[in-house]
């Protein structure tokens, strides 16, 4: 395996995967540092939601539905527990009557047969509701959560090209509930420093995604950036597929935690032990006012629609053709072998 993640890694700092030119970076401030995850419980940090006064933070993987309750030095204040027992926690929401989304629905090896999501209460009351894919399993680390509460999965491909799910009706206890697709995401790579992959990959991986409590703005992030966009009609799939604005968020471990504070501030983490919370300052603000252009996709609901979005679909976005099947494989391959992480199954 050493031998193949030493191919990729030439390959990718030659720039031979390097697609059309990304959304522009716009002029903002640089991320600055707030604190530090000291605590030792909180070392695979991987979703976080902010309220102005707390964070609230999930951990990757884990044995228990678990929300801790951070004070803005990152210490924690508490933690919210409930009885449900996870397979793989990737990202976390919440809704506006308070409840916490935890999306249990990583799958580095692509081998569930249904993922789940986990509604945790204040008081520490749990409720499963599991989903199924229509096309089989998926590695997914990014939920959004609609105007509507309506729940969308955002994948993990190492070839930029990130597919969104919605739920097809009212979730149910336990469930299943099926899944349909409604669009993709086609990111391009960039050279912005930072993550656990070598070379550009880790610049398309989506890793988060966070929503402003009113719904109006949501980013979707990769390891080294995160990307907005403005939701000014509460049609989520329209403005995802309207061109973001890019706001890179470079040197960081593993980052995969995203949230927007009520100011509009976006704040990031990243996994391992005693690692920065930062804070880019108004990042809301940068994203363009304007409505998305006009589409055909059908305004989100939680039964039916077939609606398809998706993000810069220029010819040329996305990472290009390559320009032999062999190299394909080699970097596929080792994306996903140098990805898997020890954490616990079943």
């Amino acid at each position: 395996m050493g031998a193949v993640r030493a191919v990729l890694g030439v390959l990718l700092t030659a720039g031979l995967l390097v697609g059309a030119v990304p959304a522009a970076a716009v002029d903002q401030q640089e991320p600055v540092v707030v604190c530090s995850l000291a605590d030792q419980r909180l070392t695979e940090v991987s979703g976080l939601v902010a309220d102005g006064e707390r964070w609230y933070a999930i951990n990757d993987g884990g044995t228990k539905s678990v929300v801790y309750v951070l004070r803005r030095d990152c210490a924690v204040e508490k933690t919210i527990t409930g009885p449900t027992d996870p397979y793989d926690v990737e990202d976390l929401a919440r809704t506006p009557d308070g409840t916490f989304w935890l999306a249990d629905t990583g799958d580095n090896d692509k081998k569930r047969d249904t993922v789940a999501l986990i509604a945790l209460t204040p008081a520490g009351k749990s409720k499963l509701y599991r989903l199924t894919y229509p096309d089989g399993p998926h590695d997914t680390e990014a939920l959004l959560v609609d105007r509507a509460n309506v729940p969308y999965l955002i994948t993990k491909n190492p070839l930029g090209t990130a597919d969104i799910y919605r739920p097809t009706a009212e979730l149910a206890s336990p469930g299943p509930t099926a899944l349909q697709h409604v669009g993709q995401l086609r990111l391009t790579s960039t050279n912005t420093p930072g993550g656990p992959v070598t070379g550009l990959v880790g610049s398309v991986l989506v890793t988060g995604a966070a929503s402003m409590a009113d719904g109006s703005v949501v980013a979707v992030r990769t390891y080294t950036e995160a990307y907005l966009w403005a939701v000014p009609n509460g049609d989520l799939l329209a403005a995802l597929a309207s061109e973001p604005v890019r706001v890179p968020l470079p040197n960081e471990q593993q980052g995969e935690a995203i949230a927007f504070e009520p100011d509009g501030s976006l704040v990031s983490a990243s996994e391992g032990a005693g690692t920065p919370v930062r804070i880019v300052s108004g990042a809301a603000a940068l994203v363009a006012p304007e409505p998305p252009p006009v589409t055909e996709t059908p305004a989100p609901q939680a039964a039916g629609g077939n609606g398809e979005a998706g993000a810069g679909e220029q010819d040329g976005d996305g990472l290009p053709t390559l320009p032999a099947i062999g190299l394909t494989v080699v970097i596929i391959g080792g994306s996903l072998l140098f990805l898997r992480r020890r954490r616990r199954r079943g």
